[in-house]
Formats: C-alpha cells, sequence, structure tokens
C-alpha cells in the first residue's frame, strides 16, 4: 500500500508534504525513472532546480504519472545569475518549459547572493509572479534571518518556505526559531549530512535499536519532529521507500536532545553571507 504522506499549511494557505525528494543528480532517462519510482512509492513534493540540469527529467516523470497533477508540489529554484526582476520572469519561464508544466507549486531563490544586491528585486518580482498564477507558493533557500528582514521590509510577503542546510550535525536552533517567529517553513536540505558518518552515531544507533528501524529513518523522524521538511535524495527505489517510512514510530524528547547534541556546525562552505552561486 502507498503511504499517505501528511501535510502541514503554509503562511498563504497551501499545503506542503512534510517530506519530500531532493532529485539533485537524477538526470536524464534514468533521473525520469526514479523519480517515477519515488512518486509510485508515495512522494508528492519533489525539490528541483534550474542548476540541477534536470527539471525535464522531473517534468516527464510528474507528466507520465497516474497521480493528479494537484497532489503534486514540483518545486524549482532560481539560479544567482537570473537576480533580477526581468531576469526572474524569463527564468520562470524557462523553467516552466523544461519542466512541461503550467505551473509551477513552489518556487524560492536558490541563495541571496548579496553582493550581487538583487535579491529584495528578485522577491518583489516573485511576488507578482505568484499573484499573477504563474507559480503557486513563493520562498527561499539559504536566507538568513537579515535577508529575511529584508524582502519582508519591502514587500509586506514572508516567504512560505526558507529551505536551508539542516541535520543532525546542523540543528540550525536559531533559524528554526527565526523562522517560527516569521511564520515560515523550514525545509532541510542536505537532511542525511555525510550519510555514512552520520548513520554511525551512537544516539542514531540507540534510538533505531530501540525502535526497530533504520538509522536513516531515525533521523528523517528527527527532521519531522523538529518540524522541518526533508527532502533526502536518493535514486533507489528501495531506499526511496525506507526514507518515507517514518511515520508509524515517534522518537522520546530525550533521543531527540541526544541526536541535536551532535551539532558541530556547517559541513559545508554554504555561509549565505558569502558564498554565492551563479
Amino acid at each position: 500500500m502507498t503511504p499517505v504522506v501528511s501535510t502541514r499549511e503554509l503562511n498563504d494557505g497551501h499545503r506542503l508534504p512534510v517530506l519530500g525528494l531532493g532529485t539533485y543528480g537524477l538526470n536524464g532517462d534514468a533521473g525520469t525513472a526514479a523519480v517515477g519510482d519515488a512518486i509510485r512509492s508515495g512522494y508528492r513534493l519533489l525539490d528541483t532546480a534550474l542548476n540541477y540540469g534536470n527539471e525535464d527529467a522531473v517534468g516527464r516523470a510528474v507528466r507520465a504519472s497516474d497521480v493528479p497533477r494537484s497532489e503534486f508540489v514540483v518545486t524549482s529554484k532560481l539560479p544567482g545569475r537570473h537576480h533580477g526582476w526581468d531576469e526572474a520572469h524569463r527564468s520562470v519561464e524557462e523553467s516552466l518549459a523544461n519542466l512541461g508544466l503550467e505551473s509551477i507549486d513552489l518556487y524560492l531563490i536558490h541563495w541571496p547572493n548579496p553582493s550581487v544586491g538583487k535579491f529584495v528585486d528578485t522577491w518583489r518580482a516573485l511576488v507578482d509572479l505568484r499573484d499573477s498564477g504563474v507559480v503557486r507558493s513563493i520562498g527561499v533557500s539559504n536566507f538568513t534571518e537579515e535577508h529575511l528582514t529584508q524582502i519582508i521590509d519591502a514587500t509586506g510577503v514572508a516567504p512560505a518556505v526558507n529551505q536551508i542546510e539542516l541535520h543532525p550535525f546542523f540543528p540550525q536552533e536559531a533559524m528554526r526559531a527565526v523562522h517560527e517567529r516569521l511564520g515560515i517553513v523550514t525545509e532541510s536540505w542536505s537532511p542525511l549530512a555525510k550519510r555514512s558518518e552520520l548513520l554511525q552515531e551512537a544516539p542514531i544507533r540507540s534510538a533505531a535499536a530501540a525502535h526497530g528501524v533504520e538509522p536513516v529513518q531515525v533521523v528523517l523522524r528527527w527532521h519531522v519532529q523538529l518540524g522541518a521538511v526533508p527532502v533526502p535524495k536518493s535514486g533507489d527505489a528501495g531506499r526511496q521507500r525506507e526514507n518515507l517510512d517514518v511515520f508509524g514510530f515517534t522518537l522520546t524528547d530525550d533521543e531527540m536532545s541526544a541526536i541535536s547534541g551532535l551539532e558541530r556546525g556547517r559541513l559545508w562552505d554554504g555561509d549565505p553571507d558569502t558564498h554565492e552561486e551563479m
């Protein structure tokens, strides 16, 4: 039986599944097949980006599926080279053409790229695209509290989502509190961190043994109980099913605290104040 993944309400009234599929690296026909496997397993939140070069593969899988289009939340992201009002409008049209879809369900600014100084104008463009119905929900990725403050002050519109690096080695407690205050849903990229290392950590293995599940399921359950939305990437159908099967157990408060206690900081050079991607 295909599991039904629960959803949560965004600040614009739309809903977001509490766990999704990251698609980075799932390209071409093999990528389409992998995303198709995920859809059949129950995934409805599909996360891609123009810079991933696989919007076409994701779009083909969605169009080939028997699942009604309305059940999907297809996410894409605007690259740094397309910051600006006009550029953002053109970028969305490019992504729509790649996807072969009439609209994008959730559209994010991929990085703030603060030295370029255009992320506020870009956010204004996303608000316009949302208001015109080209995209349904809008958000950001890798924005700090200061970046969020600037775009909200300029437009009066808070992002529905901020997708940030978040995993047990980097729990992002302060940013999650900011999101809670502003009514923004936290999404987790790289939710499994350095998988081979993370899954060997004692608090994770202990919780897995206690609940009769796999360590990876413990980590994803930790995200869900934090209130974050993880988007683990996998092209393997078995792992996809395993990653989605995290709703039949609950971690204790002590287990949650022990896992959060693995904190050590960012694992990659992804400080939004300095890291930029075009």
